[in-house]
């Protein structure tokens, strides 16, 4: 299944990954906002912990070159130490409903989340990002 990635943190436009996973191997890279959702802040990295009835996460939805999609897929699946049905996972990919900004249309999305026992750890001593905006963070 081919869909766009909601990013959040370091691979947004102006931060650390974008240019080294993303530049030059995306169609488009729109704003977009997922619900029910808290940002905390991990190390140089957040995580967004799904809480319904909770935030809203800010990031772009990116949408890859079709020629690119598989290997981004593998390379982002790396970089977020995903690995399915590993519980030492520290995110999980996961289809989820996303707002596009500029015109609020709901577009599915594979975001990582913080996998179980890391989110369970951020609820009990994590720092939330006010706003939900990893650019925000002070």
């Amino acid at each position: 299944m081919t869909l766009p990635f909601f990013v959040y943190g370091t691979l947004r436009p102006g931060e650390v990954n974008h240019d080294l996973f993303l530049r030059g191997r995306t169609r488009s890279e729109e704003p977009g906002r997922l619900a029910d959702a808290v940002l905390y802040a991990g190390p140089g990295y957040p995580y967004a912990v799904e809480e319904p009835g909770g935030g809203v996460v800010s990031g772009e939805l990116v949408t890859a070159l079709p020629e690119a999609y598989e290997g981004l897929l593998a390379e982002l699946d790396r970089l977020e130490e995903y690995v399915p049905g590993d519980p030492r996972s520290l995110y999980e990919r996961v289809e989820r409903k996303v707002v596009r900004a500029a015109d609020g249309a709901a577009v599915r999305a594979w975001v990582y989340v913080a996998a179980p026992a890391v989110a369970t750890r951020l609820r009990a001593q994590g720092r939330a990002i006010a706003g939900g905006d990893w650019r925000g963070r002070v």
